[in-house]
């Protein structure tokens, strides 16, 4: 027993609470919360910190939390050091983005022992030409349309290498020319921000959606500013952040976007019904369904980004909604229509995979428990492995929530959980 367990189980009895409770209000295993309890499993800064807020610690469980030893330093952290060095970055401000990224791109190619990593980095970084203002923009939207249609790890090398060539143009650029470059920063920040979170590198994500924020801040964007923050608040609903946390990032963009019209205030409504609806609070998701924004927002500068916003969003949050409330009649509906769009007619698209889940959410939402788990592990052993991201685990996860405690043991539902932990995207760094 350590001291955080120890003031774990006093806590737990002090609140009268059961660990089967607790572990659905994290929301986490129930078989790693009592490994937790019992001191024989460590506690990541996340899940301390997630317990100190439920238990009303006043930061007594992260204050107590063990620490964990020193890392001996890896050949991947003697190579990153020494990429880092290679290419000019120092441990100032302005160049935490480039030393990320050059991380971020030596975890991509599987850096190990030896210099070729460095080789094959100097090589992507001397044959990426300069790139003009529209080189830029078009950059932007080549990768969200490839975040949107290729598997992710592949991706990630692009946006990083971009990154890193950004910046040494950030150095030298001025006035307008460093606002539009500050634009696309953020773009490529928010871009990689939602590629960790797709891998379920959560820590990673939030760091890099924290850094979006202050590149959008700094161009003085607003469609931008409320952009990222759109998405941080959709992206965490996936296990990322709890629901409460999501709704205050919500109420935080709002008072940014003031009366401002914007369509990314529709987007943040839509975000607040699906973390009401993960909360149980039915009635008042659906009633944040009932929002109409007409944009016609910021028109100087025009929107980076035009291809983020895509139609079928808000038929994806109705389905959301209404699949967590048991309104099948109008889950079917918004289903449909949403797998109708040019978008998601493939049919193996996380996208089109999600909303299935939905399906199988609301059928055990109406007291089909087999028959929904059972559709819910067909549809996640479907999807190819290569497309699976945490977006879909996570959803699968809420479809395990929807199932009564006591009806958990069902053999169906042994079953998907088993099913549910085989296909969950594996994190290439602790997140």
């Amino acid at each position: 027993m350590t001291a955080f367990s120890e003031k774990l189980r006093a806590l737990i009895a002090e609140r009268k609470i059961s660990q089967n409770k607790l572990a659905q209000l994290v929301p986490c295993d129930a078989g790693h919360l009592s490994k937790v309890v019992n001191g024989h499993k460590g506690v990541s800064v996340e899940l301390a910190q997630r317990l100190d807020d439920l238990l009303e610690a006043s930061g007594k469980l992260v204050e107590l939390r063990p620490k964990p030893p020193e890392r001996r330093q890896s050949s991947q952290d003697r190579i990153a050091a020494e990429c880092i060095l290679t290419l000019g970055i120092n441990s100032d401000v302005g160049d935490s983005v480039r030393r990320r990224a050059a991380i971020q791109l030596l975890t991509v190619l599987g850096a190990n022992a030896g210099a070729a990593p460095l080789h094959r980095i100097a090589d992507l970084l001397l044959t990426s030409a300069p790139r003009d203002l529209d080189g830029w923009h078009l950059a932007c939207i080549d990768h969200l349309h490839a975040m949107r249609s290729r598997p992710v790890a592949q991706v990630r090398e692009d946006v990083a290498r971009d990154q890193i060539a950004l910046g040494g143009q950030l150095d030298s650029a001025k006035g307008d020319g460093l606002t539009e470059l500050q634009r696309v920063e953020a773009v490529l920040a928010l871009l990689q921000a939602h590629l960790s979170a797709q891998l379920a590198e959560h820590g990673e994500a939030v760091r890099w959606y924290r850094t979006a924020c202050l590149a959008a801040d700094s161009s003085g964007d607003l469609d931008l500013r409320l952009m990222i923050r759109a998405r941080e608040a959709g992206a965490g609903l996936y296990g990322q952040r709890d629901p409460g946390t999501v709704l205050k990032l919500i109420r935080q963009a709002e008072r940014i976007a003031g009366d401002a019209p914007s369509f990314w205030r529709a987007d943040l409504a839509g975000a607040r019904a699906k973390a009401l609806s993960l909360l149980g609070q039915h009635e008042q998701a659906l009633e944040a369904l009932n929002f109409s924004v007409e944009y016609g927002g910021p028109d100087k500068p025009t929107s980076i980004l035009p291809t983020m916003w895509v139609s079928d969003q808000p038929l994806f949050t109705q389905s959301w909604v209404y699949a967590g409330a048991g309104n099948e009649a109008k889950a079917d509906q918004a289903r449909d229509l949403l797998l109708a769009h040019p978008a998601n007619l493939s049919g193996v698209t996380p996208y089109a995979a999600n909303v299935r889940l939905h399906e199988a959410r609301c059928t055990i939402t109406k007291g089909g428990i087999d028959q929904g788990v059972t559709q819910a592990a067909q549809v996640l052993d479907a999807m190819p492995a290569e497309h699976m991201t945490q977006f879909t685990t996570a959803t699968g996860t809420f479809v395990l929530n929807a199932v009564p405690p006591e009806q958990r043991q069902r053999p169906a539902v042994l079953e998907f959980r088993e099913v549910l932990a085989s296909t969950a995207p594996k994190p290439s760094r602790p997140g």
